[in-house]
């Protein structure tokens, strides 16, 4: 994942597959964004080797969801009717948020037939499982076509004169193959990249589930973005254009990958990045998060000082905190020195670990992290602790789907159906 999100959940406010084409009388309609294309990390980066049919999965371009509004526009002209069909379309799929091309009741019953028998779906999976916590947190399994099983996580949060902001956690791979040391996902594995609209429904569940517009989205969930950039940079598109979430309201958090800050950079969004940094040295951070080998903590600050250049946009560092392993004083303070060596106006979340099963980290107490942020304080680093959310309801990345799905895919239905009955006793 992006190496962090075991901790993320408590700190919010993060295969070249060519479509195939099925045979229908509608061959000239095509979506050229409905492929996914994965970043190709360095060959030293230390990732799983997972099985060819886990790495390049079938995309099926014939998805409503993640289409704008001109490309469903486009759609319903090649059906042989006006486009303001298509409007109608984009209405249906992003305001009234329908699950089922049946439920279109605006549309004539011919054209519903016509998608259907065409192939097209809307692309929305189902709930598999729910738990919510005691501060309103809840977190999510979405069941994919395949199987698989992706986290989703709604934080709300109400501000002093009542009004809500809703915050999206979503994944972007099933499960991670960067296998940070402290990452409850890492452990569970990784099978394979999310698809745009596999992106984009985990925000519109956590709509479903609260009735709420949400307001803010942050790629802090399984997996690492960067590894996934073609269907994030898309889902992240319509999100902003066609959800309607502001570019200001949206994270992008990475562990670092290779080449990718860059990439990014050359898009110049207006989204935050936020860089999973955990250690001030290269020696510690190698020995937590494993794929900084082949990324060097020098590269990763150049690389953020020049994002900085190209986009005016600041770098947030995550450090998560884990028990006399990276929570000194003496480590906040060469912190502060390699961010002073980088440039300026950088800003650190600090993230006391949340403790996951089978760790041999644990949380440091509320003197250590008071002193650690105290320490790149004085030193003119601007600071936050991020609250504990939904730490009672397993709300770290990983711990509920690893509770629910140990493999990547579930196969046995009988296997399926135990797992229902888990649920109900959660």
């Amino acid at each position: 994942m992006n190496a962090m999100f075991a901790t993320k959940i408590s700190m919010l406010q993060h295969v070249c597959v060519v479509p195939l084409a099925r045979a229908t009388r509608h061959r000239s309609f095509t979506v050229s964004a409905s492929a996914s294309t994965t970043v190709t990390p360095s060959r030293n980066l230390t990732v799983s080797s997972p099985t060819s049919s886990a790495r390049a999965p079938h995309v099926d371009p014939r998805v409503l969801l993640g289409m704008s509004e001109h490309d469903l526009q486009q759609l319903a002209v090649e059906f042989g009717l006006q486009s303001y069909r298509g409007k109608q379309l984009h209405h249906l799929i992003y305001k009234r948020k329908e699950k089922e091309i049946q439920d279109f009741s605006h549309l004539p019953q011919a054209f519903r037939n016509d998608l259907i028998k065409a192939g097209w779906k809307i692309g929305r999976s189902p709930i598999y499982h729910t738990v919510t916590a005691a501060d309103g947190t809840v977190k999510l399994l979405l069941k994919l076509e395949d199987n698989r099983l992706i986290e989703t996580v709604g934080i709300p949060v109400e501000d002093e004169k009542g009004s809500m902001r809703l915050t999206a956690c979503v994944s972007s791979q099933v499960g991670c193959p960067l296998r940070c040391s402290f990452c409850a996902t890492g452990k569970g594995g990784y099978s394979r990249n999310l698809q745009r609209h596999e992106i984009i429904e985990q925000v519109l569940a956590i709509e479903d589930i609260f009735k709420h517009r949400v307001t803010n989205v942050v790629f802090m969930g399984m997996g690492e973005p960067m590894l996934n950039l073609k269907s994030v940079l898309d889902a992240h598109q319509c999100l902003n254009k066609d959800v309607q979430i502001g570019q200001r309201m949206i994270t992008i958090s990475t562990v670092g990958v290779p080449n990718t800050i860059k990439k990014l950079a050359s898009h110049k969004l207006q989204s935050t990045l936020a860089v999973s940094l955990h250690a001030p040295n290269q020696k510690l951070r190698e020995m937590i998060v494993p794929s900084a080998k082949s990324y060097p903590l020098d590269a990763i600050m150049k690389d953020c000082r020049d994002y900085f250049a190209e986009t005016s946009r600041r770098v947030s560092f995550e450090y998560a905190l884990l028990a006399g392993v990276n929570d000194s004083v003496e480590q906040a303070r060469e912190l502060a020195e390699l961010l002073h060596e980088w440039g300026h106006g950088y800003h650190v979340n600090l993230i006391p670990f949340n403790p996951i099963e089978g760790s041999e980290y644990r949380r440091p107490n509320k003197k250590t992290v008071s002193a650690f942020a105290g320490a790149l304080e004085s030193r003119k680093i601007t600071v936050s602790i991020r609250q504990t959310r939904g730490l009672d309801a397993s709300a770290a990345c990983g711990q509920l789907r690893n509770n629910f799905q140990k493999s990547p895919l579930i196969i046995e239905s009988d296997r399926e159906e135990s797992q229902s009955d888990v649920a109900v006793a959660c």
